[in-house]
């Protein structure tokens, strides 16, 4: 009897340790995230700002998983003239990065839908004027799919219980991974005609 007490007493201690040492990487690791991303040396000079909304864990796996591909995204930004960009798709990695550019006058609110894409990320950016945009996490109890996704489209529908909206102007670009829905692009009372791009950044 005493020696059994004595095993669930090791055995208990093994899987106390080891859930702290888990919990201890995994905090060290965070914290490496966020340093990363601060630095913003993933931006290579970019001079946009990131939007407060992107998911910095999220994010930092998507670009450590195929970093080319956002680098080339992120030079494109850089390197274009983006207020004189001609509407259109531009293929930056065929296949894997490709840009929209589009001039139109967005749809009020009641008219987008949540959207969200398994294929690609999005970096979403308001060259000229302004809109809103709405962001819900996938996983969020208040979600539910209303149209199956699309492999041709590489989208899918939701209802979303409970999302966040923010003011989307040049200057701030904001990223969207498979975790995050999106609500993009809708009409902000004065501001009637609006050019955007759209940069589609494939899932490793």
């Amino acid at each position: 009897m005493r020696n059994l007490l004595i095993l669930i007493i090791i055995s208990t201690c093994f899987i106390s340790c080891g859930s702290s040492t888990k919990l201890s990487e995994d905090a060290t690791d965070n914290r490496k995230t966020v340093k990363w991303y601060k630095s913003k040396s993933w931006l290579n000079g970019l001079q946009l700002i990131p939007h407060k909304s992107i998911n910095q864990q999220e994010f930092s796996k998507q670009y450590h998983k195929n970093n080319v591909w956002w680098n080339k995204a992120f030079e494109f930004l850089k390197t274009h003239d983006l207020n004189n960009l001609k509407p259109g798709n531009y293929d930056i990695e065929p296949g894997n990065v490709y840009a929209i550019v589009s001039e139109l006058s967005p749809k009020e609110k009641d008219k987008v839908g949540w959207e969200g894409h398994r294929d690609f990320n999005d970096i979403q950016y308001i060259i000229k004027g302004k809109t809103q945009m709405g962001v819900a996490s996938i996983n969020h109890p208040g979600t539910t799919v209303s149209v199956p996704y699309s492999g041709k489209a590489d989208t899918e529908t939701f209802s979303v219980a409970e999302g966040k909206y923010y003011d989307a102007e040049p200057g701030t670009f904001f990223i969207f991974s498979p975790q995050e829905i999106h609500r993009p692009a809708f009409k902000v009372a004065g501001y009637d005609l609006i050019k955007k791009i759209v940069i589609k950044v494939r899932v490793p």
